[in-house]
């Protein structure tokens, strides 16, 4: 009876024990599937998480051969921006189409045309490479928000400068809805990698209404492409640091040793040293058109340092002074910007030589910040050197449920640069406030047989 007991004891374990694992594989097998139903094109910013490039084709018309249309680049991205050199896009064409002419943008080589007599096409590659026109160019080549050499600001800086048209006239590509095949493989670089664009899906056609709003008229066809964002795919190192400090503590905390990169002694020209005016002239030109940044020698190696200052504790406010360093000898940032993430921007008072817009990316959530310069003013960050520093000071208001100096809950939470993540020192290494150090402990026995033992001493004396 009882080995009848232990033998059916073991069974109950052995169902359980299979259970269990069969439990945990059915939970790997579906944390499996669902990794692996994430493509490459899946990217999230939790401050920004509705963020995209979204190229829009409108077909205007119809040709002899094809179309004519209206590419759109819209940057919906909240404090993300490209920048000089500007954006470049690709694709794959699905059948033999050609491009027969452009307004407001070319392609970068035109590729083998040598099949066509008398009128040749702008372009005869299976993929073409387009970029924008610069500032300047003749009236006759441009339309609507061309020719700004590739530049888009972010959406919440300046949404009117977001945007980016060119006209492109296709060849050999059907000349209905029914015949002509979308391109794919879209590829967008602003200017270096970091992007990836998903498939081109038709959508509802475009309509446009005339000027005296009288008339609407549409698009006989008009397809989508979104384009997403990877800091990891865009850089193998992060592109700027974070230093702290305040006035209760003279400890100033660094960026972290190398959070760019590391000096390389064997190698010359990784870094230029503060003052070493004809070799860096020299390194700047032998570098040339490439965005690869040349920096100063500094123990982070970062092109931007993000510094935070506590600055001043007043009765019912306290200060803050943020400066940005500029250590790229190769980069001025024009529409620069800073987002930054602490619990005490819902009280943010005054803000002083900056702009400020509150980001809520969740509701009832008012804890993050998009600063960026006054334009004319110090919008734009020279390169490296003394001029390469932009700097303010914010007031906040405090809130006594919440406030304190204890434990770094001055300093902020994360911090981007022109929408790249910031290296944070560890949050050990905050400064903290004088008193905040370990206190001596005192046990009342050991209290009680010190005092004995100091009375014992005094009668045996006596």
């Amino acid at each position: 009876m009882e080995r009848s007991s232990q033998s059916s004891s073991n069974r109950s374990t052995i169902a359980i024990l299979s259970f269990c694992c069969y439990s945990s594989f059915t939970n790997l097998l579906l944390l499996f599937l669902l990794c692996s139903a994430l493509t490459s094109t899946d990217a999230y910013d939790a401050l920004d998480p509705t963020g995209n490039i979204t190229i829009k084709w409108d077909v205007m018309g119809w040709t002899g051969d094809g179309y004519v249309a209206i590419v759109t680049i819209y940057n919906f991205q909240a404090y993300r921006h490209i920048q000089a050199p500007g954006w470049t896009l690709g694709w794959t064409w699905a059948k033999k189409e050609v491009i027969w002419s452009m307004v407001g943008s070319q392609t970068t080589e035109q590729g083998d045309c040598s099949k066509f007599k008398g009128n040749v096409p702008h372009c005869c590659k299976k993929t073409p490479t387009v970029v924008d026109l610069l500032p300047g160019t003749p009236y006759n080549q441009q339309i609507a928000n061309c020719c700004k050499a590739g530049v888009l600001n972010s959406w919440i800086q300046d949404p009117s400068n977001a945007v980016s048209s060119f006209q492109i006239s296709v060849g050999q590509s059907g000349t209905s809805n029914k015949t002509v095949k979308l391109p794919k493989n879209f590829t967008l670089m602003a200017p270096g990698p970091g992007y990836t664009c998903g498939p081109a899906k038709i959508v509802k056609p475009t309509q446009f209404i005339a000027p005296d709003k009288r008339r609407v008229t549409q698009a006989p066809m008009t397809w989508n492409v979104t384009c997403t964002y990877s800091q990891f795919l865009s850089q193998k190192t992060p592109t700027c640091c974070v230093s702290l400090s305040s006035f209760y503590n003279s400890t100033i905390v660094p960026c972290p040793t190398c959070a760019c990169g590391c000096q390389n002694s064997t190698q010359r020209g990784s870094c230029v040293e503060y003052g070493s005016t004809p070799y860096l002239a020299s390194a700047v030109s032998g570098l040339g058109s490439s965005t690869t940044p040349l920096v100063q020698c500094t123990r982070h190696m970062c092109p931007i340092r993000v510094h935070w200052h506590v600055k001043t504790n007043y009765k019912e406010y306290w200060r803050v002074k943020v400066t940005i360093t500029n250590f790229n000898y190769k980069m001025n940032y024009s529409q620069w910007n800073l987002v930054v993430q602490h619990p005490n921007f819902d009280n943010l008072t005054q803000l002083f030589s900056f702009n400020y817009k509150s980001l809520v990316p969740y509701d009832g959530l008012n804890d993050t910040a998009m600063l960026w310069g006054i334009k004319f003013y110090n919008d734009f960050l020279s390169q490296a050197g003394p001029l390469g520093n932009v700097q303010s000071e914010l007031l906040f208001r405090k809130d006594k449920s919440t406030f304190t100096f204890e434990k770094g809950w001055a300093f902020p939470r994360r911090i981007y640069f022109n929408g790249d993540n910031c290296v944070m020192p560890p949050p050990d290494a905050y400064p903290w406030l004088p008193n905040a150090g370990p206190r001596p402990v005192f046990c009342p026995l050991v209290t009680a047989v010190i005092t004995l033992v100091t009375l014992a001493s005094l009668f045996a004396y006596t």
